[in-house]
């Protein structure tokens, strides 16, 4: 009789309207034991030749103004080399100051994102010059384009900020940040990326931001609203406009990701151990300035180490060698406290196996390592020449999968279902118990790509491969489209703004 009434009760579920299943996406917690690939002591020794590199060889750091911050702090500066040695003091005074949690505050509060060890954020692939679709191919960044992923971006949960994704590149350099910003404030209420090119473009992309939330320039200084990634020039040097970006956030109170990129066998050390004591070093070196600007100021650990093909020199992810710096990146970053960004990334040409593979690969290494913050998680390719709109959308089959394995499983007396268990006999099924029947519409992830039809039912459907229906989804996504409440009127209070700097001739970065 349980049987009946189950398929009794199974048609007048389906004849309901909405969807059944509701998920929460939005801060995940990690929920597995952070893994290493070094021993206490090598993490120790990891970290004590970090410190050997800063007080005895040094950083080249080309910004004046950086130098002599250091210098007031203490610092060992050469104006003549541009070289700062920095001693371990120095060091542990700013990771003493360094907050271990950190919200950046989103426009809507819903969408605020908490960052501290433990937590699991993952976002887009960013920084691409092409684009890439199966409809209109690979192609330069365009303004459209970067508008299309934006608004990708807002329909995912599991994305929680916005990010640079690809370059407008049909937008003067000068320009480029206004009509970003416009885009993002009309498109999206997540948290904002903002490219550190020099002083100018980066106060006047806060001050669209203030602009944008209703804020004084004081009230938006109280609270990270933005981040950035600074990248160092390994190896051993930190450029001009990403040394003006950390002091830029810093004393905007607003939130920079210490960055180095370290593709060991080329700028950095070919052994992983060597790699990360590069990365470390740079890392450490990158927080120290932005707490010698403004004790307190938001900032975090940055992790993007991977190898190269010895061949080519070209960049590879996914690799034996990618998952071990993300592990031992995650000790260093435990070893000092800070929450930390790491990366997945792929080096294919198109979205296939080895695409698929290899952003899996190093998403699971970013996962069990216990990163905070994980980009290039969805889109990526070529190592971040191209965002591709298929790639992002399976990536996103992924991504999801691991917000599904950060929500809580319950083992509560009815979740044993001793009950069901009870209801039927051995060699006997399941479908139509009780049990089943109020839980058959939530009980199981819905897949977004993934078609789990038979091969007779796929193939009466059109044969579809999964970057075929991927096509199929970012297209419905996109002319579904609805901007957030607010968005318009929001983004509208910059026109008047970027009209008058546009005018002015807008602001070129630093050379």
């Amino acid at each position: 009789m349980a049987r009946e009434g189950g398929r009794a009760g199974r048609k007048q579920r389906d004849e309901t309207d909405g969807p059944k299943r509701k998920v929460d996406y939005r801060n995940l917690k990690n929920p597995f034991t952070p893994q290493g690939v070094f021993s206490e002591d090598e993490v120790e020794n990891l970290h004590l030749t970090a410190l050997r590199v800063l007080s005895e060889l040094g950083i080249k750091v080309m910004e004046p103004e950086a130098r002599a911050i250091f210098k007031a702090g203490g610092a060992i500066v050469d104006d003549a080399t541009m070289m700062v040695r920095i001693g371990p003091e120095m060091v542990e005074a700013a990771l003493s100051t360094a907050p271990k949690a950190i919200t950046v505050k989103a426009i809507d509060p819903a969408r605020n994102v908490h960052m501290e060890l433990g937590m699991l954020h993952f976002s887009a692939g960013g920084g691409c010059p092409h684009a890439s679709d199966r409809l209109r191919g690979r192609r330069p960044g365009s303004l459209n384009d970067f508008k299309e992923l934006v608004q990708l971006i807002e329909t995912f949960d599991a994305l929680p900020t916005q990010t640079a994704v690809v370059e407008p590149q049909d937008i003067p350099i000068q320009f480029r940040h206004y009509d970003l910003k416009q885009v993002q404030i009309a498109n999206s209420t997540k948290v904002p990326f903002v490219y550190a090119r020099g002083h100018g473009q980066v106060l006047e992309s806060f001050e669209m931001l203030a602009i944008a939330h209703g804020l004084s320039d004081a009230e938006f200084r109280k609270n990270p609203h933005t981040f950035t990634i600074i990248n160092t020039n390994s190896p051993r040097m930190l450029d001009i406009p990403m040394a003006q970006g950390i002091i830029d956030f810093a004393r905007n109170g607003q939130l920079s990701i210490i960055t180095p990129f370290c593709l060991m066998g080329a700028m950095a050390p070919i052994t992983v151990a060597g790699g990360l004591v590069l990365q470390h070093a740079e890392s450490l070196f990158g927080i120290t300035l932005s707490q010698l600007v403004n004790p307190g100021a938001p900032v975090m650990y940055g992790n993007f180490a991977s190898s190269v093909d010895m061949k080519s020199g070209a960049p590879a992810f996914g690799t034996p060698e990618h998952v071990k710096a993300t592990l031992g990146s995650g000790q260093l970053a435990r070893r000092i406290g800070l929450p930390w960004r790491t990366a997945s990334g792929s080096a294919s040409n198109m979205g296939d196996a080895q695409g698929a593979h290899e952003t899996e690969l190093g998403t699971w290494a970013a996962v069990l390592a216990g990163g905070t913050y994980v980009v290039h998680a969805a889109g990526w390719l070529e190592g971040g020449l191209t965002l591709g709109y298929e790639k992002l959308v399976t990536d996103m089959e992924m991504v999801q999968t691991f917000a599904e394995l950060a929500t809580r499983t319950v083992a509560d007396e009815a979740e044993m279902a001793f009950a069901a268990l009870k209801d039927v006999e051995p060699g006997g099924h399941f479908f139509a118990t009780q049990h089943t029947m109020d839980r058959y519409e939530t009980a199981f992830y819905q897949p977004l790509v993934a078609d789990w039809s038979n091969f007779g039912q796929w193939t009466e459907n059109g044969a579809l491969s999964a970057n075929e229906r991927a096509t199929s989804i970012w297209q419905e996504r996109l002319a579904g489209f609805t901007p957030p409440v607010g968005a318009d009127d929001r983004a509208a209070r910059l026109d008047d703004y970027i009209a008058r700097h546009k005018e002015a001739g807008g602001s070129f970065p630093p050379s």
